[in-house]
């Protein structure tokens, strides 16, 4: 197994772009685990640290929902050290292009949406 950089715990505060997006690929977290799995393989403690707002059931439940869609693939590993890694499947790379113009889209229009979110919950 290959050695990667950790996932930052602070990957998707609450002022991330990535909560901003109107629209979602999947559930209300697969465009987040979809970011997750951009740089390689990860395994489901891994996930967990930058989705600590998400519980482990509802993260296994879009991790399956991704799997079912063949977006992810899942990989049970037992040597050296057991576990299961999820990575993304060339049809999941293939919204990494497409999310990125999203997120684009999500920084440009940033002050909008928060007003736009902020007006609606004082109506």
């Amino acid at each position: 197994m290959t050695s990667r950089q950790p996932l930052p715990p602070d990957m998707f505060e609450e002022l991330c772009p990535s909560s901003m997006v109107p629209f979602r690929f999947g559930d209300k977290w697969a465009a987040l685990v979809i970011r997750c799995l951009e740089g390689g393989p990860r395994r489901f403690s891994e996930l967990r640290v930058p989705l600590h707002r998400v519980t482990p059931k509802v993260l296994t439940q879009s991790l399956r929902r991704l799997e079912r869609d063949g977006l992810v693939s899942r990989t049970v590993h037992t040597d050296p050290k057991p576990g299961v890694e999820y990575a993304l499947t060339p049809l999941g790379r293939s919204l990494l292009e497409p999310m990125a113009a999203v997120y684009a889209w999500v920084a440009e229009h940033w002050d909008e949406l928060l007003d736009a979110r902020e007006q609606y919950g004082t109506s």
